[in-house]
């Protein structure tokens, strides 16, 4: 029995659940789709993908971790953000996971917004706060879209041209 369609589904299967898991800020959405790209080139035996993809596609996929924490942090710092409330924001993307969609949207803004209130008592600063935070989270979140599907524009274009 030829195996490699198996991998090949396997491989779709988790890039496309890298990139489900891509919007949902902890978890390694760029690293199962760099898996599932690896899992097909591997079943071809890295036939079509060269060394140079293969970099290109780890660089990338590391990428997307240091855009997701530069891009919240700049977000929160652009507000004045204290540091509680950028451990806020942090503390309640993770709670917010818990809680669905809603709660991945609001537990960074809501987090932020909570802490920086604990931290002066200024709610009209505390709320510009969440705002920024949580704006700097969703640009975070379009660029590691727009950065996880490059790595799968490089994989097409290694494999079919």
């Amino acid at each position: 029995m030829d195996w490699t369609i198996a991998w090949h589904m396997l491989a779709l299967v988790l890039v496309i659940g890298g990139i489900v898991f891509t919007v949902i800020p902890p978890l390694p959405g760029a690293v199962m789709v760099l898996g599932g790209l690896l899992l097909s080139a591997w079943a071809e035996e890295f036939a079509y993908l060269g060394n140079f993809a293969l970099v290109m596609l780890v660089i990338i996929a590391a990428l997307t971790y240091v855009v997701d924490a530069l891009a919240s942090a700049m977000g929160a710092k652009k507000t004045g953000a204290s540091t509680q409330a950028i451990w806020g924001a942090a503390l309640g993307g993770f709670f917010g996971i818990f809680l669905g969609l809603p709660g991945i949207i609001l537990g960074p803004f809501v987090g932020a917004m909570v802490m920086q209130y604990l931290h002066d008592r200024d709610m009209v600063r505390a709320g510009r706060v969440g705002v920024g935070t949580w704006i700097g989270m969703a640009v975070g979140t379009a660029l590691k879209l727009a950065l996880v599907f490059l790595m799968i524009g490089i994989y097409l274009l290694a494999r079919f041209f």
